[in-house]
């Protein structure tokens, strides 16, 4: 794979109109860039317009729910340290603001477990449009304690029996966080991932209440979003420094349940084999994707506008399949 057969292949790509929406893509191996673009497009943060945005190196952009999967690397480095609950742990005892919930046999069933692989069991849509209060993740932002509206949910299926996808479990993960390491969100991830990353300028958006979204919150430099893909690739380690546990991430990408559309799920990462290529990605809302290939050493950040559209998808997926796959050949 070289620079050229990479860039070559994009440019393919966007003159065949393949790639719609595309705001930025970045490729790295072994900390070289093998592919950086930025493109032009319309831009939001969250629901707020930015007008149309020329993209650069520099350029943050919302990641929405890869900001899960970050999430999940932070939940590792506070279990490390004695800060959070094991995942084996009933979820409710850590929440000792709703005893009338904890006493509920149903509930009291409830692991961090299955907040970390979305298999809570409880009514949960997001389908609906993110502009919607009828999305349940919106629904959650306007509630008056987010926590209690999701751990009252009703219960739908047997917990750990099934995946469904639920912004209100990495809620429930980003609380046990800030109520274990007595810092806020942003805080903590400045300090014990950010920092040592040297990633020196994101932003981590809030709710009405002030609680940073653990689940969609994450702005980052696609550049930034690549490096995460390298920590993963690393086994924790980024440059000779040890960020996350090895076994963390180990435990971190181990399939534990199937998504609705077949791949795998792990803790609040997806599992997935694309044209005989095991890929571990993160997710988010327009388009937003890290892609990390531990056979080819390869952390691929994709930054893209369809935000609600249900196509969203295709842009990354072309730019995996069609541009970056090919050239492994």
């Amino acid at each position: 794979m070289t620079t050229t057969q990479l860039g070559d292949r994009l440019a393919e790509a966007l003159r065949a109109g393949q790639l719609d929406g595309l705001h930025a893509a970045v490729v790295l191996r072994g900390g070289q860039t093998l592919l950086e673009y930025y493109g032009t497009g319309p831009d939001f943060a969250w629901d707020e317009p930015l007008g149309v945005v020329e993209f650069q190196p520099r350029t943050r952009h919302d990641v929405r729910s890869v900001t899960k999967s970050v999430t999940a690397l932070l939940y590792g480095i506070a279990l490390a340290d004695g800060r959070v609950p094991d995942p084996a742990e009933p979820l409710l005892r850590h929440f000792p603001a709703y005893p009338d919930l904890a006493a509920d046999p149903a509930r009291s069933r409830l692991t961090v477990a299955h907040a970390l692989t979305m298999s809570l069991g409880l009514d949960w849509r997001e389908e609906i449009p993110y502009d919607s209060p009828a999305n349940a993740e919106i629904a959650m932002e306007l509630a008056p304690d987010r926590y209690r509206f999701v751990l009252e949910r009703p219960i739908v299926a047997a917990p750990g029996s099934q995946w469904s996808y639920c912004g209100g479990a990495t809620a429930l993960l980003g609380g046990l966080l800030a109520a274990g390491t007595g810092q806020p969100l942003p805080d903590y991830a400045r300090a014990v991932l950010f920092g040592p990353l040297g990633i020196t300028e994101f932003d981590w958006m809030a709710g009405t209440d002030g609680v940073a979204s653990a689940a969609s919150g994450l702005r980052l430099a696609p550049r930034d979003l690549a490096r995460i893909g390298e920590l993963v690739l690393g086994a924790g380690s980024w440059r000779g420094r040890r960020i996350v546990p090895a076994d963390w991430i180990d435990v971190m990408l181990q399939p534990r349940l199937s998504t609705t559309w077949g791949g795998g799920y792990g803790y609040h990462w997806y599992l997935e084999s694309v044209e005989g290529h095991r890929v571990v990605a993160a997710v988010g809302n327009g388009g937003q994707r890290l892609f990390v290939l531990p056979e080819a050493a390869l952390s691929v950040a994709v930054a893209a506008g369809g935000y609600d559209d249900p196509e969203h998808w295709r842009t990354p997926a072309t730019l995996l399949e069609q541009v970056v796959l090919p050239a492994l050949a």
